[in-house]
């Protein structure tokens, strides 16, 4: 599902997308920019024979039985997915109460998840931790599950990470489960449980990702996405910041102080997406590229928080998440012959 493209404020999926599908915000920009250019060929293929225009056509006929074939794969692959999402919940919900300190691991389950790590760990390292272990049993009596599970985790993914202020900090430490489901129509579901705090009164925050309905090429084509409303309790909205300013009056010389509200950095703008504009709205070239990287950026991490962070939230925790992705590319390393 790395494919991203956004159909026209009517849904109809624009002529330009096939070329520029990585570049969704680019398609509105460019299409008043190419105007006649696209589509407009060398006068090679009209210059050819008869018969071979005939054969082209009968390659286009196979290549249209084969993008009906792609659809259905993925179609099956979708299926496959909630299939499974369907036999990893009851795990999910366990890893929750763990978390929450509802659920405390039997004896088995520690000791076999204690081996998991074992042959990438150095003995030492691993009498090192025995130790600690057995010198913060006394005090861990008194901790309820796992403080900052979700905080944590969230900060160890580079990605995320770059989004989480200070200030995000304290209502994040409230986060008890991040969880998903698929919907009916093509796209997903993520949902953020929050235990009380003061920063706003939503126990859940959902954000949801709407694919469109047939895939296209082998993949669900991106269409848009809608975050819930987040109820901030008065004085506590982190995506603003009220600025003061005092005026001064020419005539009376008198003052005033005047307040004004500006957006703020926050990891909590992930509930408020970014939006394609529709057809009647023009953007200039760099008002295009910046919306294409917000809505490419807001895409991927939700596309990170489904098929990484989720299914291995404890990996992302424990830091050891980021060993798998530091060998994600080939880039450190020096090709030799």
């Amino acid at each position: 599902m790395e494919t991203i493209t956004t159909p026209g404020a009517e849904g109809k999926t624009n002529p330009l997308a096939g070329a520029f599908t990585s570049n969704p915000a680019l398609i509105s920009m460019l299409q008043g920019k190419l105007g006649s250019l696209v589509g407009q060929s060398s006068g090679y293929i009209e210059s050819l024979p008869t018969s071979v225009k005939r054969r082209i056509n009968g390659l286009k006929y196979l290549q249209s039985k084969h993008a009906e074939l792609e659809g259905k794969f993925q179609e099956e692959v979708l299926a496959l997915e909630k299939k499974y999402l369907e036999l990893y919940k009851p795990l999910y919900a366990k890893r929750a109460d763990v978390v929450s300190g509802k659920y405390e691991p039997t004896e088995e389950e520690v000791a076999i998840g204690a081996k998991v790590d074992e042959e990438d760990e150095e003995e030492e390292v691993e009498k090192k931790e025995e130790k600690k272990i057995e010198e913060d049993d006394e005090e861990s009596e008194h901790v309820q599950g796992i403080p900052e599970f979700w905080l944590t985790l969230l900060k160890n993914h580079t990605q995320i990470a770059e989004t989480i202020t200070e200030k995000d900090e304290e209502p994040l430490r409230h986060l008890v489960d991040i969880r998903m489901s698929y919907m009916d129509k093509p796209g997903f579901k993520l949902e953020f449980e929050f235990s009380e705090n003061e920063f706003f009164t939503d126990k859940i925050l959902t954000k949801t990702y709407y694919y469109q309905d047939h895939a296209h090429g082998g993949d669900f084509v991106y269409d848009h996405a809608e975050g819930s409303k987040i109820n901030w309790k008065e004085g506590k909205d982190l995506t603003v910041t009220v600025e003061t300013k005092k005026q001064r009056h020419k005539g009376t010389n008198k003052t005033r102080v005047v307040k004004r509200t500006v957006p703020a950095e926050t990891f909590f703008h992930f509930f408020n997406p970014p939006m394609f504009p529709g057809e009647d709205e023009e953007l200039d070239e760099e008002e295009a590229e910046g919306l294409d990287a917000k809505l490419e950026a807001d895409y991927e991490m939700g596309e990170e928080f489904k098929d990484k962070i989720i299914p291995h939230a404890v990996d992302y925790f424990t830091g050891k998440a980021l060993e798998y992705e530091s060998f994600d590319g080939d880039d450190d390393f020096e090709v030799e012959f």
